[in-house]
């Protein structure tokens, strides 16, 4: 008995201790925590001393980026981006002009870029994006969504509503328009007014001519025609009509689709929500040529008064 106690091996238990739990794991975590924390604090703060323009600006980017590459404009600050804001002084709310040419605002009523320009390009745009949700949003504007082309020209927001074989605008040679086509300009009347922008309403024909060879009524009177009957609907609905600068009709001198000048898309009403420079333009315009005339009407009033008179004899 006493030998079978002695082969019993003896087992000894020996706890180990640590310095820490989990050794150093936990350091690296709270380092990434520690970072992600000052780079949160940090944001916040970035966003807190940033121009309102500038973060406008910042979500133009991230809307449309490729915009950027295909117009120019290194960034924000740019004073030639087609972002807005930017610049080292935070009180600012426009584009500054970029370093190397001048650290000085670029003065407002002078040269093109200036900040009234700005503000107007920036309304424009703005309309723009609330005419396309308008069309999102409004059935009756929807269907006619692919028929509704809007874009920023060089004259300002560019509204073409463009003809259809299946859904014409005005029956042939009519200057009525149809009731599923007024809606669309009873619709977006009012938004239109939102801005105090002059208007510019052009009318539009494709290539087929009248019988009479344009030597009656023509497709000059049919495009005018029908520019101003969507200029009454467009008044009757909500547009101030002192907004309305410029109707004609262009008949089918400047064609949608060049390749096939028949085609229904050549047959459009197109609405030009002015820029204040080319509306400014259009004025100037108009003013030189009235006093180019009156002044070719005073000497030829001169001329014929002076040929008409008689010479008086020496007493």
């Amino acid at each position: 008995m006493a030998e079978a106690k002695k082969d019993q091996p003896i087992i000894i238990k020996r706890i180990k201790k640590s310095s820490g739990g989990h050794g150093g794991a936990w350091k690296i975590a709270y380092a990434d925590f520690v970072t992600a924390l000052m780079a949160f604090f940090l944001l916040m703060w970035l966003l807190g001393s940033t121009t309102k323009a500038t973060l406008q600006g910042i979500a133009n980017w991230f809307k449309n980026p490729e915009r950027v590459s295909l117009m120019g404009g290194p960034g924000t600050g740019s004073s030639n981006s087609i972002l807005t804001g930017g610049g080292s002084n935070l009180n600012k709310t426009v584009g500054h002009v970029q370093h190397g040419q001048s650290q000085q605002r670029i003065p407002s009523a002078q040269s093109p870029g200036t900040e009234a320009e700005e503000i107007d390009r920036q309304n424009l745009q703005r309309l723009k994006q609330e005419l396309e949700a308008q069309i999102r949003s409004n059935p009756a504007l929807s269907i006619f969504r692919k028929q509704l082309l809007i874009n920023i020209s060089p004259e300002g927001l560019r509204i073409q509503v463009v003809d259809s074989a299946k859904r014409p605008m005005f029956p042939n040679g009519s200057v009525e328009l149809e009731p599923y086509a007024r809606k669309i300009f009873e619709a977006i009347a009012p938004t239109l007014n939102t801005l105090p922008n002059r208007i510019s309403i052009t009318g539009h024909t494709d290539a087929l001519r009248y019988l009479n060879d344009g030597r009656g009524y023509s497709n000059f009177n049919l495009s005018a025609g029908r520019a101003n009957s969507v200029r009454q609907i467009l008044v009757q609905h909500g547009l101030a009509e002192a907004k309305v600068l410029r109707v004609m009709g262009m008949g089918s001198a400047v064609l949608f689709d060049r390749q096939n000048p028949d085609s229904p898309l050549n047959r459009r009403v197109t609405i030009v929500v002015l820029s204040n420079a080319a509306a400014q333009r259009i004025i100037q315009n108009q003013q030189a040529v009235m006093n180019v005339s009156s002044a070719a009407a005073a000497n030829a009033s001169l001329t014929d008064s002076a040929a008409t008179q008689s010479p008086t004899p020496n007493p």
